[in-house]
C-alpha cells in the first residue's frame, strides 16, 4: 500500500485592513471607498479606469471629463 502524502494548505496572508485607513490624532479617515452593494468592511480596488469589488463584481468606472 502506498502511504498518503500529509496535505498542506498554504494560509493567505492576512488582509491587512489597516493600511486603508489614514489616522490623524483622533480622526481616522478611510483612504479607500466602501462597496455600496457588501457594506462595510469591504473596499473597492483602485484600477486604472475604474474601481470594482473582488467580492461581489461591482464596478464603478471614472469619470474623465476631458
Amino acid at each position: 500500500m502506498s502511504e498518503e502524502k500529509p496535505t498542506t494548505k498554504k494560509s493567505k496572508p492576512s488582509p491587512q485592513v489597516w493600511k486603508y485607513y489614514k489616522i490623524d490624532g483622533e480622526n481616522a479617515a478611510l483612504l479607500k471607498k466602501e462597496c455600496p452593494r457588501c457594506g462595510k468592511g469591504v473596499f473597492l480596488a483602485d484600477h486604472q479606469e475604474r474601481q470594482s469589488c473582488g467580492k461581489c463584481g461591482f464596478t464603478q468606472f471614472n469619470r474623465s471629463d476631458k
